[in-house]
């Protein structure tokens, strides 16, 4: 089943609207966001929500990502369910 309604690309906000963009650009996009945060807030203003019915490995990441690049603890993974 095809369903043309589902995104294939990633889009970029660009003055209001919305268009196309390469991978490359949109992560680069994102990047550059989360040190624009970084660098006018604090590292412990960011937090992640990772899932609990995930692997350990991806859980794991998820924490060394938050922790070593971001340089926050702020992370949860829900394992209390």
């Amino acid at each position: 089943m095809n369903n043309t309604t589902r995104l294939s690309h990633p889009l970029v906000r660009e003055n209001g609207s919305l268009r196309e963009a390469t991978w490359d650009e949109a992560l680069n996009r994102v990047a550059q966001a989360f040190r624009a945060a970084i660098e006018k807030r604090d590292p412990r203003t960011f937090g992640m929500f990772s899932c609990s019915k995930t692997t350990n490995e991806l859980n794991y990441i998820a924490q060394k990502f938050v922790r070593s690049v971001i340089g926050s603890n702020n992370i949860d993974s829900c394992n209390r369910t």
